[in-house]
């Protein structure tokens, strides 16, 4: 008669191991899904500040002004020189 109670003693106290040991693992997941979800954030965020940036770079005034500041000059059919390679003539 005592072996009953002994095993259900045994299998209760094994349940609440198994329990607090789930709960444990549940908050550690949950705290690091939200550090992800945090990292995500930040990322976005970056993601958002480099494309503001890379327009800011590629405006046309500020190459336009760059350009001009390293003395180059606009694109002109007068300044265009077409270079042939006569190695290739004839090659298919």
């Amino acid at each position: 008669m005592l072996r009953i109670p002994l095993l259900l003693l045994l299998a209760v106290i094994a349940s609440a191991l198994y329990l607090v040991h789930t709960q444990y693992e549940s908050r550690r997941l949950f705290t690091e899904l939200d550090q992800a979800v945090s990292q995500g954030r930040q990322l976005a965020t970056e993601r958002q500040r480099l494309q503001v940036e890379k327009r800011a770079r590629s405006a046309p005034s500020r190459i336009e002004s760059l350009a001009q500041a390293q003395g180059l000059q606009p694109v002109t059919p007068a300044l265009t020189h077409y270079v042939r390679d006569d190695h290739s003539v004839g090659e298919p």
